[in-house]
């Protein structure tokens, strides 16, 4: 049996274009979750400022119109922060899905060149075995190196992850010490 036959090129390209439409469809579940966050954020804004202009609208003192923006400030921080906090989420889970799919196919991958090196050690013919160990020899380096590569770019993802979500901790926590804004009571002519 020759292992160079069209089988295991055609099912490589057959498994590399699973795997295309397998993060295409990773990513159009992504992009579909932030068109509902910003849907959901923008029925809620023009919500809210229906409900701010009826106020302006129904204010009888000038002080009650210029109180509302000061009293929105806080509660507009939160919502902003809490949008951010929702894109970092679907984004990172879009990420872990595509590191997923990536160390998958990463793994297949080895397994085929590695059977593709034994097919080729196996049917080598008579005399070869200096050609066979150093394709053996290469694989190994190779194999090496593309495990550290993929090993230090997945713990670079880790540390940008983990700074994000310290980031996102640390714009909670800030926004719980802040104190709340307080309007400005009107002054009485004397």
């Amino acid at each position: 049996m020759n292992s160079l036959t069209p089988e295991p090129l055609v099912a490589a390209q057959k498994a590399g274009l699973e795997t295309t439409f397998a993060l295409l469809n990773k990513a159009f579940e992504g992009i579909e979750k932030l068109a509902g966050l910003n849907v959901q954020a923008v029925k809620s804004t023009l919500a809210e400022n229906q409900e701010m202009v009826v106020k302006a609208l129904s204010a009888r003192e000038p002080h009650e119109l210029f109180s509302q923006p000061t009293s929105q400030a806080q509660p507009a921080v939160e919502k902003a922060q809490s949008y951010w906090r929702h894109v970092y989420e679907i984004l990172s889970g879009t990420q872990a899905d595509f590191a997923a799919l990536a160390e998958a196919q990463y793994k297949q991958f080895q397994s085929d060149a590695q059977g593709f090196i034994d097919g080729l050690a196996k049917n080598a013919p008579p005399g070869s075995e200096n050609t066979v160990t150093a394709w053996k020899s290469f694989f190994a380096t190779a194999s090496e190196t593309a495990n550290l590569a993929y090993e230090t770019a997945a713990k670079a993802a880790r540390q940008a992850v983990e700074t994000a979500e310290s980031n996102v901790h640390a714009a909670s926590s800030a926004k719980r010490s802040r104190q709340a804004v307080v309007p400005i009571e009107p002054v009485e002519k004397q």
